[in-house]
């Protein structure tokens, strides 16, 4: 077990720090103090976190981190550490590592022991589903969907009896494609389209997929879409399946009893079914 307390600690640290969707006005006065506060920023695109530093009067060492480099940024990143210089992350807006590189990079510090603390700030996923008027007790962030039709009815296809909320990433130049996709494995849907989330044109979307497949055309800007989950008859979830879902909420700390409770009335499946096929396996006991 690694156990890292971050206010409590000194050496040199790797510092997560999330960026304004489009609004600089939400910039925290911890995020800029932190980037004040480090001695590098690794950033995505140098160009683009240049000028929010110097909006902000920041002036620090940028070092290139993008999915292209790693390989050889995460090298430079730790030697950096190793040095005693603590470096911020950054990517060009939200947080860095949510539909971003950098995973890699993380998984390297905490195998060296080196502490890596988590900055609050904006992101646009959230951002949207609160805003959407659909379900967000339970919710799967899925980012990006394929660029390929194939491959992204493939996805689709995989997600059709999710019973949740799903959240996804789309660019304008593909959102049409994505919504007739969406559509033909899906069905016609409640969706909510929010684009340009904190900047001026800003825009929320609310209807069935068909209904803004008719306008989507007209959109631009970064987008996302929040979907919600498939209706209790349209799920075909096996009983495998849903045993798993049972594992989640006993992780999340219900016993045995009330995950099976819960989980058949979420999936819409055989509660006493669903207790036999976990005790004939020996599932979770």
């Amino acid at each position: 077990m690694k156990r890292q307390k971050s206010f409590e600690q000194e050496e040199p640290s790797i510092y997560l720090v999330p960026t304004p969707i489009g609004n600089l006005q939400e910039m925290s006065e911890r995020a800029l103090e932190i980037l004040k506060s480090v001695d590098v920023i690794a950033c995505e695109d140098t160009r683009n976190t240049g000028k929010l530093l110097k909006h902000f009067d920041i002036k620090k060492p940028l070092l290139s981190h993008h999915e292209h480099n790693q390989d050889q940024s995460i090298s430079k990143i730790l030697d950096k550490i190793k040095e005693g210089q603590s470096v911020a992350i950054v990517s060009d807006a939200g947080y860095p590592l949510i539909s971003d590189p950098g995973s890699y990079l993380v998984k390297q510090s905490i195998e060296q022991d080196i502490p890596v603390i988590s900055i609050s700030g904006p992101n646009a996923a959230l951002d949207a589903l609160v805003a959407s008027g659909l379900e967000t007790k339970h919710y799967l962030f899925y980012g990006f969907l394929d660029a390929k039709s194939k491959k992204r009815i493939q996805e689709l296809e995989e997600l059709a009896s999710f019973p949740y909320t799903i959240l996804f990433y789309e660019a304008p130049h593909r959102i049409e494609a994505c919504l007739k996709d969406l559509l033909s494995v899906f069905g016609d849907r409640k969706i909510v389209l929010a684009r340009e989330i904190s900047k001026l044109h800003e825009e929320y979307l609310r209807g069935t997929i068909s209904e803004i497949l008719e306008v989507c055309s007209t959109l631009k800007g970064e987008m996302v879409l929040v979907v919600s989950g498939a209706k209790k008859e349209e799920n075909q979830i096996s009983i495998e399946d849903a045993a798993e879902f049972v594992h989640r909420y006993i992780e999340d700390g219900l016993s045995m009893k009330k995950a099976v409770q819960q989980t058949a009335s979420d999936l819409n499946v055989s509660k006493n079914e669903l207790y036999q096929y976990i005790v004939k396996n020996g599932k979770f006991m």
